[in-house]
């Protein structure tokens, strides 16, 4: 594992000690099964913010509200999150992955590398597929900003978008107009950037 997930290593098992469950998620998780670059590590967990403000010395606070705290472990940076859910469920790793936007970033990874994957998301890594955790509608009616996402995916990592989900933009781009400039131009600017952008904006 990078350097990255060593340090990751550390807060789970911490967490763990502590009664908590947890688990490295996300674009990390990705990225390593894609033989990509690792930037950032996140982790979801059991624990309130709270908890982990309580277990770990060096946090700051920039989503608590949202079920976000940063922990810093050497040099690094870590957002460990609250399991997400929704209404009416009881918050555990299968609840989160099934609220993310995109199926290869709702993949979980423990401590020691083995693969979390309540859904058989991995196939879609596998078989190079943007594809939306679920429902397109739903994921892209929580946030806009997914569908420009959606495509910066493809720009950067050359993967293609799955038949419904790039039919559901089509027919929900309009939403952009509520999303800020500012997280708009972020999306674009990446997407330019990427290495297939020629596909992305096909």
């Amino acid at each position: 594992m990078s350097d990255l997930f060593q340090g990751g290593k550390k807060i789970i098992q911490t967490l763990k000690q502590a009664g908590y469950e947890a688990y490295f998620v996300g674009g990390a998780v990705r990225d390593k099964f894609i033989g990509r670059p690792i930037n950032d590590v996140d982790i979801a967990t059991s624990a309130t913010t709270a908890d982990v403000i309580r277990l770990f010395p060096k946090t700051i606070s920039v989503g608590a509200e949202h079920g976000t705290v940063m922990v810093k472990i050497g040099n690094n940076f870590y957002e460990v999150s609250t399991f997400r859910c929704k209404e009416n469920e009881s918050p555990t790793i299968r609840t989160d992955l099934s609220c993310r936007d995109f199926t290869i970033n709702a993949l979980a990874m423990t401590e020691d590398g083995g693969l979390v994957d309540p859904f058989q998301f991995k196939n879609d890594i596998d078989q190079k597929i943007i594809r939306a955790v679920h429902s397109p509608h739903e994921r892209f009616k929580e946030d806009p900003l997914r569908m420009l996402r959606a495509i910066r995916f493809v720009s950067q990592l050359g993967f293609t978008l799955e038949a419904k989900t790039k039919q559901t933009i089509s027919e929900m781009y309009g939403l952009l107009a509520n999303v800020a400039k500012e997280r708009i131009t972020t999306e674009f600017e990446k997407i330019l950037l990427g290495r297939e952008v020629r596909k992305a904006l096909l």
